[in-house]
This record gives C-alpha cells, structure tokens and sequence, in this order.
C-alpha cells in the first residue's frame, strides 16, 4: 500500500466528525423546514393546540366507580338467571317448579338491589364529573339507556308482575318490557366500554 494512502486513510478516521447540524427537512415534500439557501420559511403550526383541562377528581368518586364496576358484572349471571326462570314461568304458568320461582323472585331482587346501587353511584359520579368535556356524550348516554332501564325494570317488576300472576295478556307484556330493559342496560354498557373517548 502506498504511503498517501494510508495518511489520508489515518487523516480522514481521526478528523472529527462535521458538528454543524443539517437543516431540517420535511420528509413528505424534502423542502427545507427554517432559513433554507434561498431565505425561504415555511410557516409553521400557527393555530395553538388546546390541551385538556386537568380535573381532579375526588377519593371518593373512584370508590363509586369501584362499587359501579361490579354491579356491572353481577347483572350478567342475573340477566341469565332471570331468562331462563322467566321463560320457566311463562311456559307452565302456575305449575312452573319452584326452581324457577324461587330462583325468579329472588333475580329480581338482587337486580332491584344492584340497579339501585349502579344508579345512586353513577348518578353521584355523573354529577362529580359534569366540568369535564371529554366524553361527556358518552357518559350522558350511558345515564339515559340506564335510567330507561331503571324505569323499565321499575314497571315490570311493581306493576306487571303481580298482575302477570293471573293474565297471559299481562305475562307476554312483562317478558317484553323485561327484555327491552335488558336491551337497554346492554347498550348503555356497550356505549361505555366501546364509544370512543373524545
């Protein structure tokens, strides 16, 4: 190998590395983004981007989440339970085994119990919340097809069911009312878990 070569080899591996930084280039068009040769400027984002509002929210407000959260999953085997002992119902009337009443009166029950739950922890939460604007949509919603779920249940189970004992007329237009409020509360847990945030 010739000895130039080799100095110029040497030279160019100990030089320092040029520091001068490159001007910034948009990947998309390849124009200079700053002071280009040409004295050009591109105008950057001029519109100031508006950052959320932060909310504290309370101690208290996510324990009532917690507890909503749970009644939420209990009304799944529930809805499960109180289908199949109503259909029971229904089909043999007042020769249904005691299996399906029982297991009916007692559905009905612990639904009144974890609806009154979910609507006095959601209503408080509803109301903790109602400065912030992301997902107010959402959440109103929600409140809605609940309370009309609530209303729902309310009716079948005051008003229709003792009548229901002795009128088919009245049994049908429980079984509808019932699935109807089922349909409901389903969708306001579909609007929670699947609307998106903004």
């Amino acid at each position: 190998m010739h000895l130039p070569v080799v100095l110029a080899l040497v030279a160019a591996l100990t030089t320092p590395a040029d520091t001068t930084p490159a001007t910034p280039r948009d990947t998309a068009t390849g124009a200079t983004i700053g002071n280009s040769a040409l004295g050009v400027r591109l105008a950057e984002d001029t519109v100031p981007r508006r950052r959320r509002k932060s909310i504290e929210v309370s101690d208290a407000y996510e324990t009532r989440l917690r507890i909503h959260r749970v009644g939420s999953y209990l009304i799944y085997p529930l809805f499960i339970a109180q289908a199949v002992a109503g259909n029971q119902i229904i089909k043999d009337s007042r020769s249904a085994p005691d299996w399906a009443k029982t297991t009916h009166r007692v559905g009905a029950t612990a639904l009144a119990g974890v609806f009154t739950v979910n609507t006095i922890t959601g209503l408080w939460n509803l109301w903790d919340s109602r400065s912030v604007e992301q997902a107010r949509t959402k959440r109103t919603l929600h409140a809605l097809l609940m309370l009309a779920s609530d209303a729902g249940f309310t009716y079948a189970g005051v008003k229709l069911s003792e009548e229901a004992e002795t009128s088919a007329d009245k049994r049908s237009q429980h079984r509808t009312l019932a699935y109807g409020s089922m349909a409901a509360t389903l969708a306001g847990i579909g609007v929670i878990k699947f609307w998106p945030e903004n």
